[in-house]
């Protein structure tokens, strides 16, 4: 996979760029601000970027606005948000438009090698992946969706699972559930959250932003 890293801190620039390599991918740039990504995703056209949100001039979210700003232009465009901290506000931006090939980790998951690449595959194929602290502490501010308050304990669950970008298959095996128990959870929580029928990409990414909008 070829992939651009915007991070401004040297050594976990540096880090992410020999894991990567030594992990058979191909780091084809690794900047330092939102300028240098914008640049090296138009020259390289990488199959992901990860990002970190704060970059420099301003260190606010600089990294995420640049992140928007590539998917707004270029739909397909896959990037892995990294973060120290859980921002609502952000894991709800990324999944706004409903495509997926989003991620957002906390910078810790980086050091958790197999969840890291497990992350990176799950986005550039085009799901997404949500720190499982992220959903976490998201799910325990309370939702005052209505369709999310009308969930049941294991549709919770589930949906839990699905935030994180996990596979039906992996959640069934996660929660023991049988695949077509896991199927019936996940059509009972489109219908709670009244998500017609539509990609189920699209629909798994919305009911997920259903709950942070909540």
């Amino acid at each position: 996979m070829r992939i651009v890293i915007a991070e401004d801190l040297l050594l976990l620039r540096e880090g992410m760029v020999r894991l990567l390599t030594d992990t058979g991918h191909t780091v084809v740039a690794a900047v330092a601000d939102a300028t240098g990504l914008l640049a090296a995703v138009a020259e390289h056209r990488p199959d992901l970027s990860i990002v970190d949100v704060r970059l420099p001039p301003g260190f606010r979210d600089e990294g995420l606005r640049a992140a928007l700003e590539l998917r707004a232009a270029e739909p397909d465009t896959r990037v892995l948000i990294v973060s120290q901290y859980v921002e609502r506000a952000y894991a709800a931006e990324l999944l706004a438009d409903g495509r997926g090939g989003v991620g957002y980790l906390l910078k810790d998951r980086v050091t958790a090698l197999d969840d890291f690449l497990d992350a990176i595959e799950r986005v550039a194929a085009g799901g997404t992946a949500m720190d499982p602290e992220v959903v976490r502490q998201l799910f325990t501010r309370g939702a005052r969706h209505h369709g999310i308050e009308a969930l049941t304990a294991r549709e919770r669950d589930v949906l839990d699972l699905m935030a994180q970008g996990l596979s039906n298959s992996a959640i069934g095996a996660a929660l023991f559930l049988a695949p077509v128990s896991v199927e019936k959870h996940i059509t009972s929580i489109f219908g709670k959250l009244d998500l017609p029928p539509a990609d189920d990409t699209n629909r798994r990414v919305r009911a997920v932003l259903a709950y942070l909008n909540g």
